[in-house]
């Protein structure tokens, strides 16, 4: 099965990169931009029984290496 593992910054981190491309985005012409948030995707292929094991398998990735739980937050989807 394959997983997409989306990881961002909590709210009320600061997020220098989301920041600086929100500014550009608005220098470009992108006035409607309020806010962007950059994180990072993982994708991320494994053996599972069903759907609902292959989520659980990448959050558990996502909580032990992939996002920093004190800062960030993750998003785990099963993608066909």
């Amino acid at each position: 099965m394959k997983l997409q593992i989306t990881v961002i910054p909590r709210a009320g981190i600061l997020d220098p990169q989301g920041k600086a491309i929100a500014s550009a985005l608005g220098r470009l012409g992108y006035t409607a931009v309020h806010a962007v948030r950059a994180g990072k995707v993982f994708r991320v292929e494994i053996d599972a029984a069903d759907r609902e094991s292959a989520r659980e398998a990448g959050a558990a990735m996502a909580r032990t290496l992939l996002a920093n739980p004190v800062i960030e937050d993750f998003e785990v989807e099963v993608v066909d």
